[in-house]
């Protein structure tokens, strides 16, 4: 067995955000990384959404944490799609990255896995059902590079001000998700 394995209960009991978590951002903002696995993060912790504060060219959420950046995107079918960006925003070819994820609840998790398709990164698994599903998403840019994990709550509600699902909404309007399930 694998350590990968080994650490796959521990990590999702650290990374999930639990049922009874209000906000759509479940990001370890004290970032207590090792030297290794530093990254920075282009946001203040009053900002629950979107650290890129730009829709990505899908209309999706672009993610910060690496350079160059991506767009994170749930597909009609609820599969993943990754796109890398260019400094302009333009997708580019994912090169040598590997993305891999662990979504869905604690209990029963879904593993994804991507391979390359039309210049970017596709999931081999379908998003779970519901509409606030937690990701933890595991990115490598290169072989030798550092692997940067991202962890948010992929929010499909439809944003009340904008065309744009709440994971990548980038409108001023309180993303406090009122109708959510309350314990």
């Amino acid at each position: 067995m694998s350590i990968r394995h080994l650490l796959l209960p521990a990590l999702l009991a650290i990374a999930l955000p639990s049922c009874g978590d209000k906000h759509d951002h479940d990001h370890d903002h004290d970032h207590k990384h090792d030297e290794a696995h530093k990254h920075d993060h282009d946001h203040d912790d009053d900002h629950d959404h979107n650290h890129g504060g730009k829709v990505g060219p899908n209309g999706g959420r672009v993610v910060t944490a690496t350079e160059p950046h991506f767009e994170f995107l749930v597909l009609d079918d609820r599969k993943l799609k990754i796109t890398f960006l260019s400094e302009e925003g333009e997708a580019v070819a994912p090169g040598g990255a590997t993305v891999t994820a662990v979504g869905g609840e604690r209990s029963n998790p879904t593993k994804f896995a991507f391979a390359e398709a039309d210049g970017a990164l596709v999931s081999d698994a379908a998003l779970p059902e519901g509409d606030m599903v937690p990701i933890v998403l595991q990115v490598k840019l290169t072989p030798d590079a550092e692997t940067v994990t991202e962890k948010f709550t992929v929010n499909l509600a439809q944003c009340p001000t904008c065309e744009y699902k709440e994971y990548a909404c980038i409108c001023e309007h309180d993303h406090d998700h009122k109708d959510e399930k309350k314990d």
